[in-house]
């Protein structure tokens, strides 16, 4: 059965629908993201910096059906810059369909014949969810930085809410990667009885002072452009189209900047070297800033970045991870994490140096020494962080089985 919605708010570009289309790929076809009001007066989210907001947009997408038992969802928390579209296209012509595409659908990792699947936004987002580029309720105009700062126990709390308005008392599993993989593990944290297992691929219980740094960077870029405008940057009448207006130039150097965190020195080696991008010599001019094809393509990474993401929700979004720091929040991992019955898959990549396996092993330490159910591995991959949105069929192997058993059990007890 498909759960009745209510409190949607569609924009032009979707309605409330969440039918799935069939797929001549596999995947999910066509699908449209949802809407749902949380939080509203008179009873605000209380954030975890002491202020409060409300109402709460939030933005979604499902997959699949919830079984007659409500016991078969699988919620998927996106990484940094990712949104609810989890996988299939919004119309025919998308030129991209969602951001795990390949790891969803019939017989792949998150299957929507067995599971009930959803992916929301996440709150102080910029693809639907209440975020800086809301309008608030008080002013008449977007948010900007008049938005309390947030952190991922905000996000995951909204999330939360968000599975308790679809009727589901207990998830099946919570599942992400980077900032995604920190939800999983803050929501486990602050609700460990909210699921029957988490899986956390290359994320770590704090981000460390290198990954502090590189967002230092990033956040320096952004507020130094001369459009930033100290985050009230909007037209009158709201946003425009991402990439006219505000801290473009800032926004794509702090997004080239996170991009070469993301691959591995393998990965770049493999794929660009030394190579030029239009000459086989050298130009020897200073301000050509393409000479190199590594160099080309970050600054394509750049240019794409600014046509879809806000650059407040990036600052935001990049502090939220900043912040994050379980053992400092719940007194030790163990304290944070051995509360719960859950079962955990835990993974790693040799190459990644942001989310390096030694955080990751931190995680599974303090699993084992609080008895916990868990299972890890360190994955083989050139492609650095990005590994866990790129290599899917290892990925596969490990999950498939992982939910299967995840599911037997649940409905054994």
């Amino acid at each position: 059965m498909t759960v009745p919605l209510t409190n949607t708010a569609p924009s032009p570009a979707h309605d409330s629908s969440g039918e799935i289309s069939s797929a001549s790929d596999g995947g999910v076809g066509l699908v449209q993201t949802q809407y749902r009001t949380l939080f509203a007066p008179p009873h605000p989210l209380v954030l975890e910096c002491g202020q409060q907001i409300g109402p709460i947009t939030v933005a979604y997408e499902t997959y699949g059906e919830l079984s007659p038992e409500r016991d078969n969802a699988l919620f998927v928390c996106h990484a940094l810059t990712g949104d609810a579209h989890l996988a299939g296209r919004h119309s025919a012509d998308d030129r991209k369909p969602g951001w795990w595409d390949k790891f969803v659908g019939p017989g792949r990792g998150l299957d929507p014949t067995k599971y009930f699947i959803i992916c929301a936004n996440v709150l102080g987002g910029c693809q639907g969810t209440t975020g800086p580029i809301s309008i608030n309720p008080e002013t008449g105009k977007p948010y900007g930085l008049a938005l309390p700062v947030l952190t991922v126990g905000d996000m995951v709390t909204v999330h939360q809410e968000l599975v308790r308005s679809l009727g589901i008392e207990k998830l099946l599993a919570v599942i992400g990667g980077s900032l995604g993989g920190m939800q999983a593990l803050e929501w486990v944290a602050k609700f460990p009885d909210a699921m029957h297992a988490v899986i956390c691929l290359a994320a770590a219980a704090n981000l460390s002072a290198q990954g502090i740094a590189f967002n230092a960077v990033g956040r320096r870029a952004i507020m130094v452009d001369p459009n930033f405008q100290d985050g009230d940057y909007y037209s009158a009448d709201g946003p425009k189209k991402y990439g006219e207006e505000g801290p473009r130039y800032g926004l794509a150097l702090a997004r080239m900047i996170a991009h070469i965190t993301y691959l591995s020195e393998v990965s770049i080696e493999r794929k660009f070297g030394r190579r030029l991008q239009n000459s086989d010599h050298l130009a020897y001019e200073l301000q050509k800033e393409t000479e190199f094809q590594i160099e080309s393509y970050l600054h394509y990474q750049g240019k794409r970045f600014i046509e879809r993401f806000d650059a407040n929700s990036y600052l935001y979004l990049i502090r939220a991870m900043d912040y994050f720091d379980m053992a400092a929040k719940y007194g030790s991992l163990e304290q944070a994490l051995g509360q719960t019955n859950a079962r955990f898959l835990i993974t790693s990549y040799n190459t990644d140096w942001l989310f390096p396996s030694s955080q990751s092993r931190e995680i599974v330490a303090a699993l084992v020494k609080t008895g916990r159910h868990v299972s890890y591995l360190e994955l083989s991959s050139v492609f650095g962080h990005d590994s866990f949105l790129l290599e899917i069929e290892q990925l596969e192997e490990l999950v498939i089985p992982f939910l299967s058993e995840t599911l037997r059990q649940s409905r054994k007890h």
